[in-house]
Formats: structure tokens, sequence, C-alpha cells
């Protein structure tokens, strides 16, 4: 049986997580650090260390709840306005080069994400990527997952003055697209994108594989709930994307 909600055909299913719903998506912005990437432990680990530098010691797990955000949102959350004045822009820029020197070469791509973009660009969808990354690492991360040459729009921390929960970079990647809110969908793994993407009426589908848990995504507003790029893959035809 089929209901309608917010202008959606909504039909149950037994798959935990997720809302089958009859849509025309011809567009999918993906996330990329937690959602094609398995990047979170590196980059909650590089901002542990360069508060700890900077002398503030947080706990790894606080840090972590935080990644999805770009350094402009997780900076207040963690220092005064007189801290930020004194040396924000100094641990920024540590961090990141720390990152680079010590993480960025453990980071591995999440299986099948190249199968997934060929299937959803053999269904008629367009690709973009919408990261909280610098351009540099966006680049590196597209050539670790083989899909440089499948993504049609790229937007990144360089294209936006905020970054996620705000929906700067999503709104970017509208642009780029040409596309509407109503014609396009979100992938992503951290309540901060969901955020991002309902700020500007985005649908959002939410993977498990940024270690978020499963409540805190469904509270967040996604709507459906995958493990990770494999998983999205296998059940396509009972997601959101499906037409």
């Amino acid at each position: 049986m089929l209901r309608c909600v917010h202008g959606l055909l909504i039909k149950p299913t037994h798959s935990p997580g997720v809302i089958q719903m009859k849509t025309n998506i011809q567009a999918v912005i993906f996330d990329v650090d937690g959602t094609l990437v398995d990047s979170v432990h590196q980059h909650a680990q590089a901002w542990q260390d360069a508060f700890d530098r900077f002398g503030k010691c947080l706990d790894f797990e606080t840090v972590r709840n935080q990644i999805g955000k770009g350094g402009d949102q997780i900076l207040p959350t963690f220092l005064s306005k007189s801290e930020i004045q004194s040396f924000g822009d100094e641990l920024k820029e540590y961090r990141g080069k720390h990152f680079k020197e010590v993480y960025l070469h453990k980071i591995k791509p999440f299986a099948k994400v190249r199968d997934l973009f060929e299937h959803i660009i053999d269904t008629g969808k367009r690709t973009a990527v919408g990261s909280s990354a610098h351009s540099d690492e966006l680049d590196h991360y597209l050539e670790l997952c083989g899909v440089a040459d499948l993504v049609d729009v790229k937007t990144c921390a360089d294209d936006a003055d905020r970054s996620k929960p705000h929906p700067d970079i999503f709104e970017a990647a509208l642009s780029k697209l040409g596309e509407t809110p109503s014609r396009t969908m979100v992938v992503g793994d951290s309540p901060y994108d969901a955020e991002a993407a309902l700020k500007i009426n985005l649908k959002a589908i939410g993977f498990l594989s940024g270690g978020f848990d499963r409540e805190w995504l469904e509270k967040s507003g996604f709507c459906a709930i995958f493990a990770n790029p494999s998983d999205l893959l296998q059940r396509y035809s009972e997601s959101p994307l499906a037409d």
C-alpha cells in the first residue's frame, strides 16, 4: 500500500533503514570522507594531534563526532573566540600539513565505489562530489576511488564560505549541475551532510561507513540508510535512487 508524504509516494519495505520512494532523481551529490573513502579516523586523529600541540587535550571520540564539518566549524566547537584569534589559523595550518604528512597515505577507498558510480551513470543520472576537503585532497581521493573520470561536477572547501552543516558546498554543486533540489539526491555519512542537505530541501541517503550510529543518522534526516557504497549498489533497486 502506497502513502503520500511531502509529495512523495512511500512504499513500505522490510529492509531496515530503507524508505522506497517514487522519485525523479537526475543527479547525485556524494560526500567523500567517510562516504567514498575510509578516512574519518585519520581526520579525527590529525585534529586531536593538532589541538594537543596547542595545549587543548581533547577526547578522541569527542573530536571524531565532529568530523564531517570543516575547520571553520570545528574550531568554534572547542576553542574560545580569543583562542581562535590567537592561534586558530596556525592550528588549522598545522593540522592540514600534519594530516598530509602522517595520515593521508593510510586512507583507503571503500569497495565498489567505481561500480556504484558506473551504475548510477548507466541509469541516466549525473554525479557530483561535495566535500569539505580542499581541492588537492579531493582530487587524490577521486583517483584513489577510481572515479575521477566519472564525476561531472566537483565542489570542495574552496567553493564555499562555510562548511557543513551549512549548505554552501551543496549549493555550489547544485549550481554547477544546473539542477534543482527536487531532482537531486545527496549521499553522505555524517549528520552534518543531512543537516546541510535539508537546509536547501535536498533529500539525502546515509551511510554507516563513517562510524556514526544509525539512530543519530535517522534523527538528522536521512531518508534511507545503507552500510556503505557496496550495500547501496547491491540494494539499488530498493533505494530512493531507483526510478
